[in-house]
Formats: structure tokens, C-alpha cells, sequence
């Protein structure tokens, strides 16, 4: 369960990393692993554009083909919404915010019992 944990655990701060690199911005990555919730970590980034909120999405689905994760649900075609997108790995959650909706919803308020792992530009 640990080496499980810690494994989650670099892959998140991996994904912080990546989203930093391309320009996501103020990356946070929570460990949410000590609450009692449904995931155990959070990585969260704002982005500036429909366009950059793509090119991030690819640049997960790259990562978690790389790493062996499985992403269990992601927005489809049609559904898809220019304000925030919500990739589920199961351990780990990716928010990719816009400016507005991550204003509005305040993931590090509402989660900020959690340990922040990550903070990046």
C-alpha cells in the first residue's frame, strides 16, 4: 500500500512538473491521501486558452501512456467545457482551469487541509 502511495505520489509531482513546463499556470499538486476522500491527490493548473487546454490534455494522455496509468474518465466530445476539465486517474485527479473557474471554484480553499506538494509558476 506505501510503495503504491509513494509511486502515486511521484507521479503527480511528475505531472505538476509537466504542466509547469508547458506553460500551465500556478500548478499546485495536493496530497489529499491523509483525508478522508475518494482520490489522494489533486494537480491543478490554470490555462490560457481553449488551444493550450488542449495541447495539455495530449501532454496527460502522453504521460499516463508512458507511466501505465489508466485515465478512467475524461471529458468526450460534446461535453467538453472551455472553463475547467477534469482528468480522472483514480489516485489522481488533474483539474485544467481557466482564470474565471478556478477563481470561482477555489479547489485550494475547499481542499486546503491537504499538503501541498507542488507549486509552480
Amino acid at each position: 500500500m506505501e510503495d503504491m502511495l509513494r509511486e502515486d505520489r511521484e507521479a503527480a509531482f511528475a505531472l505538476g512538473k509537466l504542466l509547469a513546463e508547458h506553460n500551465g499556470e500556478d500548478v499546485r499538486v495536493l496530497d489529499l491521501s491523509r483525508l478522508d476522500t475518494w482520490t489522494s491527490f489533486f494537480v491543478i493548473a490554470t490555462v490560457s486558452s481553449r488551444t493550450h487546454l488542449s495541447g495539455l490534455q495530449r501532454h496527460i494522455g502522453d504521460f499516463s501512456r508512458e507511466r501505465g496509468l489508466d485515465i478512467l474518465r475524461r471529458s468526450r466530445r460534446g461535453e467538453e467545457d472551455d472553463e475547467w476539465r477534469l482528468i480522472d486517474m483514480g489516485a489522481i485527479v488533474v483539474h485544467l482551469m481557466s482564470r474565471k473557474a478556478r477563481a470561482f471554484y477555489e479547489l485550494e480553499r475547499l481542499w486546503g487541509a491537504g499538503e501541498t506538494l507542488f507549486r509552480g509558476a
